[in-house]
Parts: C-alpha cells; structure tokens; sequence
C-alpha cells in the first residue's frame, strides 16, 4: 500500500474533509463509503499510482468527486491531470479541492465527447464511469492521436464480463492486476485500442 509523506496526509485529510461537507448537498460519492473513505476512496485511488510513468499526463473521465484523480495529483506532482466532468457543481468542488490542498491540476466542465483529442495525453484513467466498452468508445479518438495512450480503470466484480463485452467490438491489450483494497476488484491497463471497422 502507498505510503503518504506527511504533508500528502495533510493535504488528503482537506480532501475527505471537503468531501463529507460537499456531499451533504451534492452526490459525490456513496454515503455508505464516508466513513471507510481512507481505503474505499484514498488508497483505491492511490494504487495506480505505481502504473503511472513518471511526467506523464493523465486524463481523467467523469471525475465526479475526484477519484482517483484528485489524489494522484496530491501524491504524483510529476505526473499532469487533466479532469473531464460534466456537472458544474462538481467540477466547483474539484476547483475547490484543488485550490485548498494547493494542487495543480485543470478542470475542463464538459463531456468527454466534447474534449477535442490531443496527442499529450498519456494515460486516460475512469472510476464509476462506464462500462468498459464505452470508455472505449468515448475514448476513442484519442488512441488514433497517441498511439502510446492506455487507459487504467478500477472495476468492481463485473470487470471479466465488462472485458468480455467490450472485446466484441474492440481488440486490445489487456493486463489486469489484482486491487489491493478489494479482493473482488480490478486494476484494468488497456492498450492497442482497434476495431476491424474504422473509428
């Protein structure tokens, strides 16, 4: 498990605290993870951290309350995170996040359809976005741009049958790591994104 510098600690300690006040009023995450948010959010988030090349930089989709994106900020300040999220109230509370922890990272308040593809990006990451085969497809402009691009996804019990599904349409690499938080989750690394169809 990752081991946080003392002021990393401090910073996230800002983090859980701004997520328990946020999400009285807006959905950020599940009400029944708030009191395990230390390993169900924190370290869940924190273990792609070592899939992560150094100065690489990250996407991120559907960022929601900032997982895991918001921490790999917080402990990887080599690495560019790039947010996408939709909701407004959101993206306020990732801006907030980000300003009170002194954390630089970029907000864009729009849908991932809408982002134009750059070939800088280096990593797409997703938690609680989609299913496999959508994040393929919404994502998939971006691999024509960098062909080096993968994506690192966290799934829950369903990822074999999410790989199986996506598979039908896609072919691609795949490496899936065991989580370390949770013994029915995964850490998926997907790369040579194709189809037989042009994109």
């Amino acid at each position: 498990m990752t081991d946080f510098t003392p002021e990393q600690t401090e910073k996230l300690e800002t983090y859980l605290n701004l997520l328990r006040k946020w999400q009285k009023t807006i959905n950020l995450v599940s009400n029944s993870t708030l009191n395990d948010a230390w390993e169900r959010h924190i370290h869940d988030s924190a273990q792609l951290s070592d899939h992560i090349p150094r100065g690489a930089h990250l996407l991120d989709i559907g960022s929601g309350g900032g997982f895991p994106a918001l921490v790999l900020a917080i402990i990887r300040p080599d690495v560019t995170v790039t947010m996408v999220e939709s909701d407004t109230r959101k993206c306020t509370f990732l801006q907030t996040v980000a300003r009170e922890t002194s954390t630089h990272v970029k907000v864009l308040n729009e849908r991932i359809e809408d982002v134009p593809p750059h070939s800088s990006y280096d990593v797409i990451t997703a938690r609680a976005f989609a299913c496999v085969e959508k994040i393929l497809y919404l994502t998939r402009s971006f691999f024509i741009k960098n062909p080096e691009l993968f994506c690192l996804l966290l799934k829950g019990e369903n990822a074999d049958e999410e790989i199986r599904e996506a598979r039908q349409i896609y072919d691609f690499s795949l490496e899936d790591t065991q989580s370390l938080t949770n013994t029915k989750s995964k850490i998926l690394k997907i790369w040579n994104v194709s189809r037989e169809t042009s994109f």
